[in-house]
């Protein structure tokens, strides 16, 4: 069937150990996004096709096991790798898809991962000198698996042109949201959005991610430091003191500090203060401005410039939001 009218299609990743709960809600978020696109066009043909695709026994490429167009020709517009379930793929079931997603890709297609199925979509070698995002408790684990990715999992999603990928085992709603709006248009995918009581996308995976420093890294000296941090809660930063702890020379403490953590001392601090300052903000009903001494800032000011920087809402929008019942 091929009516010569270019329709997007949006193929989503059946792998075996996927979760069902994604691959049946995007297929059910799309299906009502292009059933309104219709609606709002006067009823006229299909707009966007859906399918699934997966790998049988003794095959050496997925098939589509689910098409919303049977029949049509052409290869997906997007693919959607969804999260999984438990462990990552086995390297032999990763291998197979990575080989058929590259080889689309090389054709033309855009590739997605949402949260733990950027570990599949990492194999096809495309990650490599890109930024990449998936749950922010994955984070370590990706990067030892992929060492040439930079990761950034404040972020929801990261829209790379040819490369998407989302945070959260739940982002798939804002990936399906995004990719409604780009072939369908804003104004359905608002529909969607309320009609599915969900937020139309905007929202950033710093705002539930809370601060997990590494501390499986091995180096004793930057250790100390960090448990001295953590019992004082980012009280002192500054950087001759944490070279003394550390027993180090401060450009050799810097190097060494960065290498083991992830973070400059100042960005470690900063993360450190801000993790107490969600937990004040939700928990208590000090004013912002008592949080912000709390948290070892004179300068209140200060504090909600780097609040805002580093979890994306004012300390007052993340209140608001988050507040336990007080």
């Amino acid at each position: 069937m091929d009516n010569g009218e270019f329709i997007p299609e949006i193929g989503i990743v059946d792998y075996e150990g996927a979760q069902a709960a994604s691959v049946l809600g995007m297929t059910d978020l799309f299906a009502a996004a292009e059933a309104r696109a219709r609606a709002q066009g006067g009823g006229n043909p299909l707009r966007l096709r859906i399918s699934h695709w997966r790998t049988a026994t003794g095959q050496s490429a997925p098939e589509r096991t689910y098409d919303t167009l049977p029949g049509a020709s052409g290869h997906p517009t997007v693919i959607i790798v969804p999260p999984g379930l438990g462990d990552p793929p086995a390297k032999a079931v990763a291998e197979v898809y990575a080989a058929w997603l590259r080889d689309q890709h090389s054709k033309g297609s855009v590739l997605g991962s949402v949260c733990k199925g950027a570990f599949l979509l990492g194999e096809t070698g495309l990650f490599a000198g890109r930024t990449v995002t998936t749950h922010w408790t994955y984070e370590e684990q990706l990067i030892r698996t992929f060492p040439d990715v930079s990761i950034n999992t404040d972020r929801i999603i990261i829209d790379d042109g040819d490369i998407l990928t989302a945070g959260g085992v739940m982002a798939w709603i804002d990936l399906s949201l995004k990719l409604i709006e780009r072939f369908l248009g804003p104004n359905v995918m608002l529909d969607t959005a309320r009609a599915f009581l969900v937020d139309p996308p905007g929202r950033e995976q710093s705002y539930y991610s809370t601060f997990s420093p590494r501390l499986n890294h091995g180096d004793a000296a930057i250790l100390k430091v960090q448990h001295w941090l953590q019992a004082s809660e980012g009280k002192e930063s500054g950087l001759g003191a944490l070279a003394e702890q550390a027993g180090l020379e401060q450009r050799t403490f810097m190097r060494r500090f960065q290498k083991a953590t992830g973070h400059t001392t100042g960005e470690y601090v900063q993360r450190l203060r801000m993790h107490k300052a969600r937990d004040l903000l939700q928990f208590t009903q000090d004013p912002v401005d008592t949080v912000a001494w709390k948290v070892h800032y004179s300068d209140p000011s200060a504090f909600r410039k780097v609040f805002n920087r580093v979890v994306g809402l004012t300390p007052a929008e993340y209140r608001q939001r988050f507040r336990g019942g007080l």
